[in-house]
Order: C-alpha cells, then sequence, then structure tokens
C-alpha cells in the first residue's frame, strides 16, 4: 500500500493543534514537526499518538525540509498541514485517489481562506494554491525562499479540485502581526537586490496594488469585506517600500 504521512508545523498551536490532528487521522502516520513550544502542544499532539520532533526554527523552508528528511525512507507521500488549516473528508478521499496516479511529484491543492470569520474568495484569496502533497524523494523546498516557500519537483504537478480549510487571520491583530513581518522580509529581500525605492514608488505601487485586488483579483466580490482586505494590503505595499527607504537610509 502507499503510505502517507501528515506533517504538521507548529509552534505555540495548542488553540488548534487537536483539530488539526483529528482532521489528517485519515493519514497512515501523523508527524507534528515543533519549534519547541514553550504551551501545551507538544503534550496535547502526544496525547493524540502524533509523533513529535522538535528542532529549532530557522525559517519556514528549513523546517519543511529538515521534516521531509525525517520520513525519508518511511513513507511513499507526505502531507503538510499547518495547524490552522483543516483536511474535510472530501479532500481526504480525493487525495487518496491522486496518490494512486504514476508520475507525479506533487499536487497542489486549492484553499478556502478564512479572514475575521469570513470565507473570502477575492482579493487574491482564492483559489491559493499550496503545493502540499510532496512524493518524498521527488521533492524539496528552495532554501534560498524563507517565507512564502516553493516547492521543487522533480516530475509534474498535478492540481486538487477540492480545498484545504484555512483559518486565516482570526482577528485585526493577527492579521498586523503578519503583514508587518512579510512586507519587512519583502524589503529586505529587494535591498540585497540593489533596488533602491523612487518617489513615485510610494505613490504608484500601492494604487496598482489596490486595483489588482480590488478588480483584477475581485476582491469587489466579498463587498466591504473586500474593499477592507485591498486597502489593508496597499497600506502594506506602502510599508514595503518605506521600510526599503530606511534600509538604504541606516546603510
Amino acid at each position: 500500500m502507499i503510505h502517507l504521512t501528515a506533517i504538521i508545523l507548529t509552534y505555540n498551536e495548542s488553540e488548534h493543534i487537536q483539530a488539526c490532528i483529528e482532521s489528517v487521522q485519515f493519514a497512515d502516520h501523523v508527524l507534528v514537526f515543533d519549534s519547541y513550544s514553550s504551551d501545551n502542544t507538544v503534550a496535547l499532539a502526544e496525547a493524540y499518538d502524533a509523533e513529535v520532533i522538535q528542532r529549532e526554527f530557522d525559517n519556514y523552508a528549513g523546517q519543511r525540509n529538515a521534516a521531509l528528511s525525517a520520513v525519508e525512507g518511511r513513507t511513499d507521500w507526505v502531507l503538510f498541514v499547518d495547524a490552522d488549516e483543516r483536511v474535510t473528508p472530501e479532500l481526504a478521499d480525493e487525495i487518496r485517489q491522486k496518490m494512486e496516479l504514476s508520475g507525479y511529484a506533487g499536487w497542489g491543492i486549492p484553499r478556502h481562506n478564512f479572514i475575521f470569520g469570513k470565507l473570502t474568495k477575492g482579493a487574491g484569496w482564492y483559489p491559493d494554491y499550496q503545493t502540499r502533497l510532496l512524493r518524498v524523494g521527488k521533492s524539496h523546498y528552495d532554501p534560498e525562499r524563507q517565507v512564502h516557500e516553493v516547492v521543487v519537483l522533480v516530475g509534474e504537478e498535478g492540481q486538487l479540485e477540492t480545498p484545504l480549510i484555512h483559518y486565516n487571520y482570526h482577528d485585526f491583530s493577527h492579521f498586523v502581526g503578519k503583514q508587518q513581518r512579510y512586507v519587512a522580509y519583502d524589503a529586505q529581500i529587494l535591498h540585497e537586490q540593489g533596488i533602491r525605492p523612487k518617489f513615485r514608488n510610494f505613490i504608484l505601487q500601492p494604487l496598482r496594488h489596490f486595483y489588482w485586488r480590488f478588480v483584477t483579483l475581485k476582491g469587489y466580490q466579498d463587498g466591504l469585506h473586500g474593499l477592507r482586505l485591498s486597502v489593508l494590503m496597499a497600506w502594506y505595499e506602502l510599508r514595503k517600500y518605506w521600510i526599503l527607504r530606511q534600509l538604504w537610509s541606516d546603510k
């Protein structure tokens, strides 16, 4: 039989870990790959008979590659699931079916993102494909992409139809905290590439980003919720260039 291991990366995920593990019970094995949580995440995972491996966090690509190495030789496929994500029975059935197909090294899975408790399909949050079902030995993560990881496959990639449920950004402070980290990272990348901000970037880039989110990616379909998200993402586009300016000023 084809063997599947579900891998859940965690750090202080006691709020989510039990429900997440329950949703991946269809897998042959569950591995919680923990970054030395200071809450009771590990105890809760062990109570569900999940294997727990702890590793000091360096970056997301490094953590996922280390998790892949930990199961190499023990499983045929891995399914990466974040603690705030849930696999539905329908998705579990489709995953089992796709694993039987030869020639594929990985599969992208669409996500239903719940932002501030609302299913969000516009402004770029759907279908939001994530390459999470990976054939072991035929896949790894690009070490140069430490955030917004990129999977490198030796073989063909397919796409599933059934969405993964993602409880993303449960409140405004959660959203702000993550976006601040993301734009700081993106600004650092631009700085390393030698890109200097120009005056027009502070005006045109946020406007273009708003138009892209709200019009091109159909954020308007989500009404006021889509408008708010498009405005917020345009604001953080401005913040990215402001941080980039500060990086050059410090240098």
